[in-house]
């Protein structure tokens, strides 16, 4: 397994693209340290060595919320700050599962939150509403694909009429049988009679099952879609919304973004007094090195992304630790910001993406589409 991931990354290296790429991959990470800090300059301009000018922050809302919170305010002003130097910022507003606006005067509610913060920050990249739907943890399964048709419908109408070239993203989970959870989005939206988009771009979350797995693996009989499962991904939004005034990303309207995706590593010895508790996977890889590493699985997965036609967009989860070890270790810092050696293979990869340069005849699991 060692020399497949090995040639993986041979394959990448500078050459011709193949014609089904989307025209622009954008690199990015869900990180809120950005929100936490009064100064974000270290961290944007991290980001921009690496060749990632997106940041997702995620903003908390409460049921009957109307207005931002003296803290939410705060947020906002610091990752305005961020874009002031040239970060492109995306906002994903959501809570657990017994916040989530599933009834008509809730939803209205958070739509209008919504639109107040797109107000408040008019320059965001874009805007993702809610997280993760099909998971129990963030959407109820009694409300279901209905409901969050719904809020989508409803918030795309009342972002659409304050500017029209907003950016409104929905979002499903890896887990949790996403393509039946897409059928029956589609089919709420079909039954509703809406001659109008509920999405501008489709979001999608396609963490692998376990850390070390490889990004291109499938998963026929365990309902998850991960990286290497995108035609099962596009066969579900395709069968959802053919035929309907919603597109379906696809080679000519390449808008399927990656939000988040990750591959956890160990932590060295001299590093472990910065984290907490006990690691919860104990697939986790090391940060670079021989063989199946966060470095050759990043490698492979943004070429992987970036040779899918549909996909335009990939962000990793996270760019420094989390110190739970609970929590997430796939950033590119350590928890005290010391660089992994996975930060410089990032940065090639990144590289090769924005300058066109992957041979996606070339990359394992990659679909190659010259047609529409």
């Amino acid at each position: 397994m060692a020399g497949r991931l090995v040639a993986v990354l041979v394959l990448v290296l500078a050459a011709p693209p193949a014609a089904g790429a989307a025209p622009y991959l954008r690199l990015g990470f869900d990180d809120d340290t950005l929100k936490w800090m009064a100064k974000p300059n270290g961290f944007v301009w991290a980001q921009r060595e690496l060749g990632a000018p997106f940041t997702r922050i995620s903003i908390p809302w409460r049921r009957g919320e109307l207005q931002p919170r003296p803290v939410v305010r705060t947020y906002l002003e610091r990752a305005a700050n961020a874009a002031a130097l040239h970060q492109k910022i995306v906002l994903a507003v959501y809570n657990e599962a017994s916040e989530a606006p599933i009834d008509a005067g809730s939803r209205e509610q958070y739509c209008r939150y919504v639109r107040g913060l797109f107000m408040r920050f008019p320059d965001l990249a874009a805007i993702v509403i809610w997280n993760e739907a099909n998971s129990p943890r963030y959407w109820p399964q009694s409300a279901g694909a209905p409901a969050y048709e719904a809020l989508l419908a409803r918030c795309w109408d009342l972002l659409h009429a304050f500017r029209p070239m907003v950016n409104v993203v929905d979002s499903t989970a890896s887990h949790y049988d996403p393509a039946a959870f897409i059928a029956e989005l589609g089919q709420a939206y079909r039954d509703s009679g809406r001659d109008r988009p509920i999405v501008d771009t489709f979001g999608h979350n396609p963490y692998p099952e376990f850390a070390a797995e490889d990004p291109w693996a499938t998963h026929p009989d365990t309902g998850t879609i991960g990286e290497g499962d995108y035609e099962t991904l596009i066969d579900a939004l395709t069968h959802a919304f053919q035929f309907t005034a919603q597109r379906v990303p696809g080679a000519s309207w390449a808008r399927l973004w990656y939000l988040e995706d990750g591959f956890q590593t160990s932590v060295p010895p001299i590093f472990e007094r910065l984290y907490t508790g006990r690691e919860n996977d104990p697939t986790v890889v090391a940060a670079a090195g021989a063989g199946r590493s966060q470095a050759s699985q990043l490698t492979a997965a943004i070429a992987l992304a970036y040779c899918q036609p549909a996909v335009s967009g990939f962000f990793n989860f996270t760019l420094i630790d989390e110190r739970r070890l609970v929590g997430w270790q796939s950033g590119l810092m350590y928890a005290n910001g010391i660089r992994k050696p996975s930060f410089d293979a990032y940065k090639r990869i990144a590289a090769e993406a924005t300058s066109r340069a992957v041979d996606c005849t070339k990359v394992m699991g990659a679909p190659v589409s010259t047609g529409p």
